[in-house]
């Protein structure tokens, strides 16, 4: 089986342990963050429908290098990086779901939006 790390442009690895690691020198930060967390972090936000509203609303998920960064993100996918997900379904979902044309457009419907608030809350509340 391939490594699923070698999927990662940046190789920026993920620590297999819970405990925190010090920074690595010849690992560039940004903001403090690693690529890693930074990653995790957004992708983690696109469980929210509210936040996915607000970024078609602001064309941002029309834009291609934005669909690609999509794809890019489609590593966390894979087990040794789903485990780092609070909320891995509706995260992953969104990613999924992203990747299509007409998602992305009718995610600016408030209806969408409400909808899916209580569809991954439910979920959500259900994985608990």
């Amino acid at each position: 089986m391939a490594d699923p790390a070698a999927t990662r442009p940046f190789g920026d690895e993920p620590s297999t342990s819970d405990v925190p690691q010090k920074p690595r020198p010849d690992r560039p930060l940004y903001g403090g963050f690693s690529r890693f967390e930074l990653e995790l972090e957004f992708v983690q936000s696109l469980a929210n429908p509210y936040y996915l509203n607000h970024l078609a609303s602001q064309k941002v998920i029309q834009d291609p290098s934005f669909t690609e960064y999509l794809r890019y993100l489609q590593y966390f996918t894979q087990p040794p990086y789903t485990r780092y997900l609070s909320y891995p379904a509706p995260s992953l979902k969104a990613l999924q779901l992203l990747q299509q044309e007409k998602f992305r457009q009718d995610i600016l419907s408030p209806d969408v939006v409400a909808r899916l608030a209580d569809e991954w809350l439910l979920a959500s509340i259900k994985a608990r």
